[in-house]
């Protein structure tokens, strides 16, 4: 079987009935709850998602002590290698458990919706503050984009946790690279959620320890060290996706822009067209977020606005915390580039075993937008020791493609 064919969720395994009980009806739930969501959504986003997202914000921003860091400074954390280390054997151990060699997926942003040709379009007569590293000068770079649904599991599109994700991988990047296993890449990625779903490595190892067990809602809801605001701030923007094409996609860590300088980017589609979800509220095909990609680029273009947003406040927008939304009151995103992904033919089987050759790592980069923060820092080892693993387990070497790759 193709280990990209969509399959059920495992069930929990934590040793005890109740919490197992507890664990998979709570997804059946939510993934009951996501049948009717399109039919809701509109209504929530115009009236609620902003005021909530203020008022979510501020909740977590008043649990936070002011640790008095300046623009683009990091810290490092208390014991933030050791949290590192179980994050890697957390992941190595449900990889294996999850997949046969030959058949390794990634263990997160696991499902893959499709890989793409692109073209990155730096824009003219950005404001000074922005010209640096690749938006310097006005250019473009091909591009290989792979959209994915969550991870560590292959779901039915409808029974996924409600979000999705973008890595971007542009080629033809001049100057030295911040890892030497890849010389003329930069690596970009992003989610749906515009925070991350953990503040910090600390509780990244904590939340794929419940992963393990298949009981993720156990990290959130947690009477020792609970994460409910985080998952309220989740609950807010996942939600029934129409197409990967269609949903704004952020960085929710930071970068260097420049020395001195910190930003955050997102993704946000030009077009305001939303496919219609098949069935709902019965069951839609199992693809249908690839379908509705297939669909799309088969009828034209597709554009993404590239927006930059420049750390204003250490503290209110801060670098070691990944939870916390940076407010656009503070600093507004500003666009700065075009993703155009021009209109394709893209789900052959050859292109889409292709994905599986890419590595993406937030460190394939220039020195200019050096990843900040202990997400970040963490990401470095942790995505180079997991991509090892895939391509050992499948028996496919490391490569660094140059965009003229023919299927």
């Amino acid at each position: 079987m193709n280990s990209n064919t969509s399959r059920p969720v495992p069930r929990a395994n934590t040793g005890s009935a109740l919490r197992n009980w507890v664990s998979d009806t709570s997804l059946a739930l939510i993934q009951l709850q996501r049948r009717f969501d399109p039919f809701l959504r509109p209504a929530f986003e115009a009236l609620l998602l902003e005021p909530l997202t203020r008022l979510t914000t501020a909740l977590i921003n008043a649990q936070r002590p002011n640790e008095g860091l300046q623009i683009a400074e990091e810290r490092l954390l208390p014991g933030e290698e050791e949290c590192v280390a179980s994050i890697i054997r957390s992941f190595n151990l449900q990889m294996r458990a999850l997949w046969k060699p030959g058949g390794f997926e990634r263990g997160g942003n696991t499902k893959t919706q499709g890989i793409v040709r692109a073209e990155f379009i730096v824009h003219d007569k950005l404001p000074p503050a922005l010209r640096h590293g690749i938006y310097a000068t006005p250019r473009s770079y091909p591009a290989w984009v792979r959209f994915s649904g969550p991870g560590p599991y292959v779901t039915p599109d409808i029974d996924d946790v409600g979000f999705m994700s973008i890595s971007v991988k542009l080629m033809d990047v001049p100057g030295p690279k911040l890892m030497d296993e890849e010389k003329f890449t930069q690596d970009m990625f992003g989610v749906s959620p515009p925070t991350f779903v953990t503040p910090d490595v600390i509780a990244n190892a904590q939340l794929q320890l419940e992963s393990l067990k298949n009981a993720q809602i156990f990290y959130f809801f947690n009477l020792h060290r609970p994460h409910v605001l985080d998952a309220i701030m989740q609950g807010l923007w996942t939600k029934t996706q129409s197409s990967p094409l269609e949903a704004p996609y952020f960085s929710c860590v930071p970068y260097l822009l420049g020395e001195g300088q910190a930003m955050q980017y997102s993704f946000w589609p030009k077009s305001k067209k939303r496919t219609p979800i098949p069935r709902l509220p019965l069951r839609p095909p199992d693809d249908y977020l690839r379908q509705a990609m297939v669909q799309s680029l088969a009828d034209g273009d597709v554009e993404l606005d590239v927006r930059l947003q420049l750390q204003t406040d250490p503290h209110l927008m801060p670098i070691e915390n990944a939870a916390v939304l940076w407010p656009e009151r503070l600093s507004p995103r500003i666009s700065a580039a075009t993703l155009r992904i021009p209109r394709q033919q893209f789900d052959s089987p050859a292109q889409m075993e292709f994905a599986k050759r890419l590595s993406y790592n937030p460190w394939h980069s220039i020195p200019e937008h050096r990843p900040l923060g202990n997400q970040s820092r963490a990401r470095k080892r942790m995505y180079y020791e997991l991509s090892q693993l895939r391509h050992q387990m499948n028996a496919v070497p490391h490569f660094e493609p140059t965009g003229d790759e023919v299927f």
